[in-house]
């Protein structure tokens, strides 16, 4: 590890270039990592969801680098501000959660943390340490320092009103709340995606308002989920977990559009950006398969949050059942009297749409519709004959010993008991 302020211009280059978007200011940041001051670099999260993503990982990763090089993480857990919910682009208001709720979700939410921080350089803080001590007349003080004209500057805020849709006054209290909390632990730098880049400048600009020095603002890019359109979101559901089984992880990861392959790469890997540079020429050019820097992505990502041991059984997995189109040695099965339980199926059949309910495989009869349009569905006969399932097959009729298939990775097989 560097010691502080004897950073190597190759660090320095991970640091303020790789997996970042923007830095403000970059200058000030460069001359802070110098200086040999260990530094207090803010991170935040409001655990209204229990859950971690690969899109928080591009930052946490980034904490963990900095750890690397003797600076100090301060984790903030938003047990006040996942109260309120900050819409971070989206066009309604959050349904509050109750304080018990927050509490919950965050111990779920820092076990996977430290799945990629260093918990023996961490400190984690709750909001309530300050919050639970303030009265109406801090409140007020507090709002008095900004307008509504310059809340009404971000992006989500200014669309919302130009489009007369409500806007919560909790809603313009989420940001200086959040910039409350960089005063209240006297941070050095706060990290964030980009779309908290407005909450983050506000942090900044009240931190020189009660004369501090303002924070840098160190700014991620937006990872896009599996789907590669969207950002990656539970929501969306074209996510990673950080808590997924090594098959699944591993499967979704071989599902990335092509296009972000480099991206995920850049931003979840430690491959040198020399090795990834030559990666991207042989992608633009055509003399790589795809299939192969992706395996590569897939399985460097599974092993990061499993044994070694996990993620080739998981590549294993995939190039038997995916790519030689094969059939996993264990296949959760049904059986009729249990469907017949669940007011499903009468004699010795079952209709298809009823046993992709009954097994989970999807929600609803509008998605299993979708699933048939779309091809994701195939029956496979007790001797591996395989046929697809198409849009007008959701009542045709299963027997004993027929499986489903749905889309790369799910089965299930019809049994008799």
């Amino acid at each position: 590890m560097a010691s502080l302020g004897k950073i190597s211009s190759s660090d320095l280059e991970t640091v303020t270039t790789r997996g970042v978007s923007e830095i403000i200011s970059r200058e000030e940041f460069v001359q802070l990592l110098k200086s040999g001051k260990k530094l207090r670099l803010k991170m935040g999260f409001d655990p209204s969801r229990p859950d971690i993503h690969l899109g928080h990982v591009v930052g946490l990763r980034k904490l963990n680098q900095l750890q690397e090089l003797g600076h100090q993480v301060i984790l903030i857990v938003g047990d006040w501000t996942a109260q309120i919910g900050d819409p971070s682009g989206q066009s309604a208001t959050r349904t509050m959660l109750s304080h018990e709720q927050v509490l919950e979700n965050a111990q779920s939410y820092l076990r996977q943390f430290f799945k990629v921080v260093d918990k023996s350089r961490a400190e984690v803080i709750y909001q309530s340490e300050w919050f639970g001590k303030f009265d109406l007349a801090k409140v007020i003080e507090l709002t008095g320092r900004f307008t509504v004209a310059q809340f009404l500057q971000r992006a989500d805020f200014a669309q919302r009103f130009a489009e007369q849709k409500p806007i919560a006054i909790t809603e313009l209290l989420y940001p200086l709340l959040q910039a409350y909390d960089s005063v209240a632990i006297e941070s050095d730098v706060e990290f964030g995606g980009t779309d908290q880049m407005f909450n983050l400048l506000v942090g900044r600009e009240l931190q020189g308002m009660m004369g501090q020095t303002p924070q840098q603002c160190f700014m991620m890019p937006i990872l896009v989920g599996t789907d590669g359109v969207m950002k990656m979101s539970k929501s969306l559901d074209n996510y990673v977990a950080v808590d997924e089984d090594p098959v699944d992880m591993y499967g979704k990861l071989m599902s990335v559009s092509d296009d972000q392959i480099m991206s995920y790469l850049e931003y979840l890997t430690d491959i040198p950006m020399t090795e990834l540079a030559e990666i991207g020429l042989e992608l633009e050019s055509g003399t790589l398969n795809p299939m192969e820097p992706k395996k590569r992505l897939a399985w460097d990502v599974t092993h990061q949050f499993h044994e070694r041991e996990a993620a080739d059984a998981a590549q294993s997995h995939f190039e038997r059942v995916v790519q030689g189109r094969d059939v996993p040695t264990e296949v959760p099965e049904m059986s009729l009297s249990e469907l017949r339980n669940q007011g499903f199926g009468s004699g010795k059949e079952v209709r298809v749409d009823d046993l992709m309910l009954a097994a989970g495989l999807a929600p609803s009869k509008a998605q299993i519709k979708r699933l048939l349009s779309q091809g994701a569905v195939e029956r496979i006969s007790e001797v591996g004959e395989s046929q697809p399932v198409t849009g007008g097959d959701a009542g045709q009729l299963l027997h004993v010993g027929d499986m489903l298939k749905v889309g790369k990775r799910r089965f299930v097989r019809l049994t008799n008991s």
